[in-house]
């Protein structure tokens, strides 16, 4: 007779579990794993022999002592290794540096790029406090045809976050203009708002401010401070000589003395915590005098990291004094390296090489992001800091007094998708994890040309800075990957 079987409860669950059939167990010959190293990694060797490896798919950043290079590099043959891998190896593999035979690593890529990019927990404003400025430097491209951001703009940013709290892992905030501190009450109104919910929600929250300086008075600093805002570049381009000839105030006056004394006084709060990223936009005019200027800043700043030197060639921006500017043209380059030469040996702190810009992603522009929009006064979304309202691409949408933005598609997709999907030169480059094909988006939509990192074209200069800059691992069991920086707008 055939059993009966009860149909309304598994067999697992009354403990009485029917033995499977035997099956006939195919032996299949399966070869040892094989590794090899990761197409995304790049190396040098400084003078002193020692090795830096960088792999811009992990971000890990590891230098090696001089007696240790050739038994990393054996292991780094592209003739791979078979399993079992020693522990050098074995250390090797888990930094990224080398990866199974049978792995995909593009496709590694994409699935990694695609958890950056499309984020539904991240918000990243920058903030037209004012586009107007008190300076009017000779370089400028704005055309400060607006005031302070207007209070129904202001709103908009008020609900916008507070609709998109509930979500957020991720708020950062960058204040711009124009000269921000120009629109101080668009500031003083925001900046509570942002803490208090930020506070509530528990939800990690960063700033940043790109100021001439001039109004970051001691008791407008100290507000600024209180609210979490630590972060700043300001430019001083020089001696008064100089400098007061190039960012000149709109009324003609000269402003370095304003700016050195509201800089010193953030110096001397000796408890607080801040970065000032002091930048300097140098020309062929203004290149021959800026020894005795940073040998003036060693005075004030050497030795002091809250205070770190940028140096950045003066281009033509799109500004109405363009044809005017002495520009550095292909000599631009080593300019800036005898500039960072000079105030290495002066004592003054530089961020810079490879492990500044390490992390996935790092060496994106923030237009490409999805999750980034620029603020103007009156509620117009923008991309680029730099093409503002002059590229009709770059006006992508209203900010709307109830929270809402109003995005058009058409200029949207311009920005954020994945034109490395398209640009075979950037499928087979080593650096695409930390550009990811959008260094400059600017450039595609304007030219239909990539601009690659800045740190493909000069890898071997910035990798010998990270030598000179960083001390070898004592141990490879103690390196550490890199950090993304934060994001410094593009601005004067």
């Amino acid at each position: 007779m055939k059993p009966t079987i009860d149909m309304t409860v598994s067999p697992y669950d009354r403990g009485s579990v029917p033995q499977p059939s035997p099956s006939l167990i195919q032996l299949r010959y399966r070869r040892p794993d094989r590794w090899v190293p990761s197409r995304f990694n790049a190396r040098t060797v400084g003078e002193d022999g020692r090795l830096l490896l960088w792999n811009t798919l992990s971000g890990a950043v590891n230098s090696f002592e001089a007696r240790e290079t050739a038994r990393v590099l054996a292991r780094l043959s592209p003739q791979g290794l078979s399993a079992p891998l020693d522990r050098a190896a074995e250390y090797l593999a888990k930094r990224g540096y080398l990866v199974r035979d049978d792995v995909d690593q593009v496709d590694v890529f994409r699935y990694r790029y695609a958890q950056q990019q499309w984020r539904s927990d991240a918000l990243q404003l920058i903030l037209l406090a004012s586009e107007d400025c008190n300076f009017r430097c000779v370089y400028c491209y704005e055309k400060f045809e607006r005031g302070t951001m207007t209070p129904e703009t202001r709103q908009g940013v008020r609900n916008l976050l507070l609709q998109r709290a509930p979500q957020l892992k991720e708020l950062r905030v960058s204040w711009f203009g124009g000269e921000p501190l120009y629109g101080w009450e668009a500031i003083e109104e925001l900046e509570p708002v942002f803490n208090r919910v930020a506070a509530e929600r528990s939800i990690p929250f960063s700033q940043q401010m790109t100021t001439n300086g001039y109004l970051l008075t001691e008791e407008r600093a100290t507000k600024l401070l209180e609210w979490g805002c630590r972060n700043y570049q300001i430019t001083v381009d020089g001696l008064p000589a100089e400098h007061d000839c190039k960012r000149v105030g709109r009324d003609g006056s000269p402003t370095y003395q304003v700016i050195m004394d509201n800089l010193r006084s953030l110096r001397d709060r000796r408890d607080e915590k801040f970065r000032v990223d002091l930048r300097v936009n140098f020309d062929r005019d203004n290149f021959p005098m800026l020894g005795p200027f940073l040998e003036s800043l060693s005075g004030d700043f050497a030795g002091d990291r809250r205070f770190s030197m940028r140096f950045r060639a003066v281009g033509k921006w799109g500004g109405s004094r363009d044809a005017e500017l002495s520009t550095c043209g292909v000599d631009a380059k080593s300019y800036q390296r005898q500039l960072q030469a000079q105030a290495r040996e002066l004592d003054l702190h530089q961020d810079g090489g490879v492990h500044s810009m390490a992390a996935p992603g790092a060496q994106v522009c923030y237009a490409a992001r999805p999750f980034n929009f620029i603020v103007g006064a009156t509620g117009t979304l923008m991309k680029c800091t730099i093409a503002l309202y002059d590229l009709p691409e770059n006006v992508v949408g209203q900010l709307h007094p109830d929270g809402t933005l109003e995005l058009q598609d058409e200029h949207m997709r311009r920005w954020v998708n994945p034109h490395w999907e398209t640009d075979s030169l950037c499928k087979s480059c080593y650096v695409l994890p930390g550009c990811q094909g959008a260094a400059c988006p600017l450039t595609r939509i304007q030219h239909g040309y990539r601009t690659c990192a800045g740190v493909k074209a000069n890898l071997k200069h910035e990798m010998r800075h990270t030598l000179r800059t960083t001390g070898a691992s004592p141990s490879p069991a103690v390196a550490a990957p890199g950090e993304a920086m934060e994001p410094v707008l593009a601005g004067v």
